[in-house]
């Protein structure tokens, strides 16, 4: 039986693959609807979709691209058009920001055409869609971030993307903070190193990497979609309803 009220609606970004696929799955799996956005795959998205109906859940999937701030007002109109269309109602509860790109280069060898695109993906991004959305989200509602364990610890490499997710979760504070009048919970989710294709499904598929990862962490191995996924479902229900402005790390203990 599901845990959660069967008329919750959830908006997971990027989540046709990945972290956002599972969570979208994950709270599914406890009665809760989701619409779902895309960047390019609209058949991963559509198959999405279909998983979630067959759970027996009800799903729209979107297009959108969190780094292009001028779509956002014809997002929003769009999530309200989903929302009277497939459930008859004009609220979401839950918004979950996870879509975002990986990048890797030395400090010494980072573009600010990159570092841009990163910004505009993971902080500016997130900080005007989550305004633009806030007139949709239901009063007692729910956020999360999605930030990273290199936020905490330091790989080379990572230093344009570590800290957008540092400044994410900085904002994750603020918006607790400003948004608790309204009751709305807001807190971030730090996955660390996941067997996704996320970055290129490094961590995945390179062996070498997925090696070093299992020495680094406390559990002994890498992590997978459903150690997130589900936890991040659990985080949005009702019991975690005195939870916010938090940073919660799921790594599996990494580089501790």
């Amino acid at each position: 039986m599901p845990t959660e009220t069967a008329h919750k609606v959830a908006i997971v970004t990027g989540a046709s693959r990945g972290l956002g696929r599972n969570t979208a799955f994950s709270l599914a799996k406890r009665g809760v609807d989701s619409v779902i956005t895309y960047h390019a795959n609209q058949t991963e998205a559509a198959s999405a979709v279909a998983a979630i109906q067959a759970l027996g859940g009800k799903a729209v999937a979107l297009r959108l691209d969190t780094g292009d701030i001028a779509s956002f007002d014809g997002f929003a109109a769009e999530v309200g058009q989903a929302l009277q269309a497939t459930w008859g109602r004009d609220r979401f509860d839950y918004l979950v920001n996870n879509a975002g790109t990986g990048y890797s280069a030395p400090f010494a060898e980072t573009t600010e055409a990159d570092f841009d695109r990163l910004f505009n993906i993971h902080l500016k991004g997130v900080f005007f869609l989550t305004q633009k959305l806030l007139p949709l989200l239901n009063d007692g509602g729910r956020i999360v971030n999605l930030s990273s364990g290199l936020a905490r610890f330091s790989l080379p490499g990572y230093s344009a993307y570590a800290s957008m997710k540092g400044a994410i979760e900085v904002l994750t504070r603020y918006l607790a903070k400003e948004l608790g009048p309204r009751g709305i919970a807001v807190n971030a989710v730090a996955p660390g190193a996941i067997e996704t294709d996320f970055g290129g499904g490094t961590v995945r598929d390179n062996p070498e990497v997925n090696k070093f990862v299992a020495s680094v962490t406390a559990m002994g191995r890498a992590g997978v979609p459903d150690d997130i996924g589900p936890m991040i479902a659990a985080l949005l229900a009702d019991e975690n309803r005195w939870m916010t402005g938090q940073r919660i790390e799921v790594s599996g203990g990494m580089a501790l």
